[in-house]
């Protein structure tokens, strides 16, 4: 049996219950950004069963959906991209990673300083893109490195190639992630390097991220000690430091996504394939545009389409998301929802509802079970749903 899940990151699906504590009311990725753009026209994941799972504009509900349905509420605290992976695969967080809507603290900043010998620019939530079009000029006039953060818990280092050299910016960010534990423990340090001249830098793709690892063992590492084979697509590697994985492919955008995805599924290569499409949160979600968001959630239905004829017997599909991050709402983060669920495999005619799974790391229950591995981890299978074939032909 084989596992591919396809991660659409930020692709929410209406606030979670405590949505108010993290400023997110009225937050519905789906659904507003159907609403902004008069409809979303998504005939392959209706046919799933979309429309199943809430009302979203231009999806209907229709007869005899394909997939199994539900949604899931993020059990961890936060609405961040490594506690959303992490929870699907099988870890609950106590506590959220630490994040920094006003920079950094000046005592973090200076052991900072102290560690590389130079002094820091920016240190402030930004767009990776405006900071160096901001503070590039001046990173070029004094060799001083950018510091900056976003929603995720990240310590961002941006700079020039031609001013700190790669191997350097690396070593700046293996000391930062040495600095960044404990209470400031944040979930990756990344060096962002670029180049160009002012007006027209551009961010190469030299970036490394430096993630911290997680605290206990995800499913990624029981498949992996059962000797199953786990290819991660895209950031998977970063967001779990590599652990439990045999292959990470990066990739550019969500087309080449479903290029990997349709090439190891004709291969056959991997027990497990996990994609993470990111476009909809970097590019559209992030940057308040809804049409964008829009044409890429279409996008990604069409290349869907097509996909889902070649899925074999034994293999099954799962949709689902980390977080929101609604393109409609004043805010530029994530935000805190409940994320789809959909589950495909050829063989069915019919799906059934899933229902709230009360845990992202429903997920890795089920998988669990459905590969006969051990799991002692949180999360309730239903496996037994899928598998009974009470609506196979």
């Amino acid at each position: 049996m084989r596992v591919l899940i396809a991660l659409l990151d930020g692709v929410g699906i209406g606030e979670l219950p405590d949505a108010s504590f993290y400023g997110d009311e009225g937050s519905h990725t789906l659904r507003n950004t159907a609403q902004a753009v008069g409809g979303l026209y998504l005939p392959a994941l209706e046919k799933l069963g979309l429309g199943w799972i809430d009302d979203i504009p231009g999806v209907k509900k229709i007869e005899n959906p394909l997939a199994f349905t539900g949604k899931m509420k993020e059990k961890s605290p936060g609405k961040d991209t490594t506690t959303g992976h992490w929870e699907i695969a099988g870890i609950i967080l106590e506590k959220p990673f630490p994040v920094y809507p006003r920079g950094f603290p000046p005592s973090v900043i200076e052991k900072l300083e102290r560690a590389w010998g130079r002094k820091i620019l920016g240190n402030k939530p930004a767009s990776g893109t405006a900071i160096i079009e901001e503070l590039g000029e001046e990173h070029l006039k004094t060799g001083y490195p950018i510091v900056y953060t976003s929603a995720d818990s990240v310590l961002q280092v941006a700079a020039h190639e031609e001013v700190i050299p790669l191997s350097e910016l690396y070593k700046m960010c293996q000391k930062a992630r040495e600095i960044m534990q404990g209470e400031h423990a944040v979930a990756r340090v990344i060096a962002r390097p670029f180049v160009g001249r002012p007006g027209q830098f551009k961010r190469t793709a030299n970036r490394r991220d430096f993630s911290l690892p997680p605290p206990q063992d995800t499913i990624l590492d029981v498949l992996a000690r059962y000797g199953k084979k786990n290819i991660g697509v895209g950031k998977i590697q970063d967001i779990f430091a590599g652990r439990g994985l045999s292959e990470n492919i990066k990739i550019a955008n969500n087309e080449e996504g479903f290029r990997v995805l349709r090439e190891l599924q004709k291969s056959r290569k991997g027990d497990l394939v996990w994609v993470n499409f990111n476009d909809f949160d970097t590019i559209f979600g992030h940057r308040n545009n809804p049409r964008g968001f829009a044409q890429a959630l279409e996008d990604w239905d069409k290349e869907l389409s097509s996909f889902l004829s070649f899925l074999r017997e034994d293999e099954f599909l799962f949709i689902t998301a980390d977080h929101g991050c609604d393109p409609t709402t004043p805010s530029t983060d994530h935000s805190r929802e409940y994320v789809p669920l959909l589950v495909f495999n050829p063989c069915y005619s019919q799906g059934v509802s899933l229902g709230i799974r009360e845990t992202f790391a429903d997920v890795a229950a089920t998988i669990a079970q459905m590969m006969e591995v051990e799991w002692n981890g949180p999360g309730t299978s239903f496996a037994f749903q899928i598998l009974s074939g009470k609506n196979s032909p």
